[in-house]
């Protein structure tokens, strides 16, 4: 299978030109699943619907920003069985723009895939968030452990966390938190080891405009849980980053990421 994440920036600055871009690179790309953040969906309009086209199932979060209906959505080509939705701003501190959650949905994959769990993780994305965006990840690990003893598991998406923060610490099982462990291979690391995976570029022009001096940059993941065996559910054959542009117009101020994933051993 193939797995796609990409925070869209919704529909700001060149919307028609960034969505040609988007359109005509998910159609050459072809993939299975696919993850959105910041997509809009408000007024009749679906963005993720008119991004990935005919053929696929879509799951929205009901959360969704007041200024732009703005959440996060999973698309597959295989029947979503199931949908939950975890709301990661209760308890939290006040909500400034975005509803922050996570979406999970059951698929089933065909064979030897079968029945697979994928969840769409979006915390909290301020500079000096990282205590919420741990109480966030341990939620989210809640939700998924029983998931995860009886099928694969995926959990994706912009976490505003770079790999050395200590909620991707924690999900990528180097550290504890809240007298919980859990353990997930982040699919960029599987294939790349030792190099980085800058997702929020500053050569993007979106980025130098919108956020200059911003200092995460590798804020997008692909995690595959750990079974009960202690080993990856899925094996990662391919994980790349999905840099879209033509000329000054880039297809967002995040640059995407695509894994491929197969069973273990085929």
């Amino acid at each position: 299978m193939r797995i796609y994440t990409h925070n869209l920036f919704a529909r700001r600055e060149g919307w028609e030109q960034r969505r040609a871009l988007l359109r005509a690179g998910i159609a050459e790309m072809r993939p299975d699943v696919v993850l959105f953040q910041e997509e809009v969906r408000r007024d009749g309009y679906d963005q993720t619907a008119d991004l990935v086209g005919d053929g696929f199932h879509i799951a929205h979060s009901s959360a969704r920003s007041a200024r732009e209906g703005s959440g996060i959505s999973i698309a597959s080509r295989w029947p979503i069985v199931a949908v939950r939705e975890l709301d990661l701003t209760a308890g939290g501190r006040p909500v400034d723009e975005y509803e922050w959650a996570t979406l999970i949905a059951t698929i089933q994959a065909p064979e030897p895939l079968g029945r697979i769990v994928v969840a769409n993780h979006f915390p909290d994305a301020a500079v000096d968030g990282e205590a919420e965006r741990e109480r966030q990840a341990v939620l989210a690990a809640e939700a998924l452990r029983a998931d995860a003893t009886r099928h694969p598991v995926i959990i994706a998406g912009d976490f505003d966390a770079e790999p050395d923060a200590g909620s991707l610490r924690f999900l990528t099982g180097r550290q504890s938190l809240a007298g919980q462990s859990v353990a997930a291979v982040r699919a960029w690391d599987a294939v790349h080891p030792g190099r980085p995976c800058v997702t929020l570029d500053p050569d993007n022009p979106l980025v130098a405009a919108h956020l200059p001096g911003w200092p995460f940059r590798e804020i997008d993941h692909i995690l595959v849980w750990c079974g009960p065996g202690g080993l990856p559910s899925l094996q990662v054959d391919a994980c790349e980053r999905v840099v879209l542009h033509d000329g000054d117009t880039w297809a967002s101020d995040h640059h995407g990421l695509r894994a491929d994933l197969s069973m273990p051993g085929r």
